[in-house]
């Protein structure tokens, strides 16, 4: 058979998914693992809101399982844009609003709708499935690494360099996989790149734009505040395209409704393509969705306690490896500020002749000695050697958390 397609011989597969796999085999063989790997949710702790469910159950019972239209539904696109507008200060009419399945068919047809063969696509890693789209859409890669020092976020010295002649810089925040942020003064001042960058480029040039992930937007804890580029630079609404969803903020990664906000033209290109991939969102989970955003008091309740459920989860796994770190483990976390990841250190390679001697036997070790089970940065483009991982806490039991501390105390000590 084959060969096929050069995009198909060449595709890599998702190391995320990879590791899943392996997992799951485990876990039907009968082994209990701490699986901290998926961006998802457990149901049981973290169910999306009842308001949300009985909506799309009254969906199904009123009939709604027809198309509905190719931008999505107009109350639902009316709903977000009343979202937007005042969880992230940001006004966008209905014709400003692209609906589909998800986040992930949003971000192909933003790259497929700006990226041209050879186009120069930024991104900063770790960070999630840049690489791939990149590649999917015959982008030049353009490679920005960071360092716990600016908590894996990009800076505007580090972006600078690679905005000349560019066509799209990808930024996250929070971001996945680090649940870390860009603060104020970081993102004004890589807007003012942007800014100045397409102000350079002559009429009629393909401009630079943004795509900007804020999937975890509403996810931010403490003192950290969540901020976006059209909000601190309002000329950048016709550079930047969102990708938002219910799947994070309202913990319904399989209800499968996100939306793309951007310049009217360009959202109508993102149309287009999606007219004939027909990603769309299920009818009737866009008019329960759409019912669902208007309660603004059923809405604020859950997202409280979403936050506060995954903060203490966060917080506690947090101070959990401060705990090993103090006890002289080489081990390190940074504190959590967004979404539902903490960002940890294991940084085991090389520390007795018989134990581990790459990152990818640390990640091995982990799951076989202290049965748990993270996602490593090199599974989002950072290097093989990179000691740090993701630890997503959607499916973490507080319960369980003394005996996985345990286990993985006592997988350290074997190193010492």
């Amino acid at each position: 058979m084959g060969p096929y397609s050069q995009l198909a011989e060449n595709l890599v597969g998702s190391e995320i998914v990879r590791l899943g796999n392996i997992i799951a085999d485990r876990v039907r063989n009968g082994e209990s693992i701490f699986n901290f790997t998926i961006g998802d949710f457990n149901p049981r702790l973290f169910p999306i809101p009842e308001g949300l469910k009985t909506a799309i159950e009254q969906a199904y019972e009123e009939g709604y399982t027809n198309y509905p239209s190719a931008d999505g539904i107009l109350p639902l696109r009316e709903a977000v844009s009343s979202f937007v507008q005042k969880h992230y200060h940001v006004d966008y009419a209905p014709n400003e609003i692209q609906i589909a399945s998800g986040g992930r068919p949003l971000i192909y047809s933003v790259f497929r709708s700006l990226v041209d063969p050879g186009d120069r696509v930024v991104y900063a890693v770790p960070s999630w499935n840049n690489n791939h789209y990149t590649f999917m859409n015959g982008g030049e890669h353009s490679v920005v690494e960071t360092t716990a020092e600016t908590a894996f976020m990009p800076t505007a010295g580090t972006l600078q360099p690679h905005l000349k002649g560019a066509t799209l810089l990808c930024l996250c925040t929070p971001q996945n996989p680090t649940g870390t942020t860009l603060g104020r003064t970081e993102l004004e001042a890589i807007c003012d790149l942007v800014l100045a960058e397409n102000a350079r480029r002559p009429e009629g040039a393909k401009k630079l734009h943004v795509l900007f992930d804020q999937m975890y937007g509403v996810l931010t804890y403490g003192d950290t505040v969540h901020y976006n580029p059209v909000e601190v630079r309002p000329e950048m609404k016709d550079y930047t395209v969102f990708i938002d969803g219910i799947s994070k903020c309202f913990a319904a990664t399989g209800v499968r409704v996100g939306w793309a906000l951007g310049p009217a033209p360009l959202i109508a290109k993102i149309k287009a393509l999606l007219t004939h991939i027909g990603a769309w969102a299920p009818m009737a989970e866009q008019v329960a969705t759409a019912r669902y955003l208007v309660q603004e008091a059923a809405v604020e309740s859950y997202l409280d306690c979403l936050k506060t459920g995954l903060h203490e989860r966060l917080q506690q796994m947090y101070d959990g490896i401060q705990q090993l770190k103090s006890k002289g483990h080489p081990v390190d976390a940074i504190h959590p500020q967004g979404g539902l990841y903490l960002t940890a250190k294991f940084d085991l390679s090389g520390r007795s002749a018989d134990g581990p001697q790459s990152q990818a036997a640390v990640t091995d070790y982990l799951l076989n000695e202290a049965k748990l089970a993270v996602t490593p940065f090199y599974a989002f483009g950072a290097s093989r050697n990179d000691p740090w991982y993701r630890i997503s806490v959607g499916t973490c039991d507080l319960k369980t958390l003394p005996q996985m501390f345990s286990q993985l105390e006592a997988a350290l000590e074997k190193l010492r």
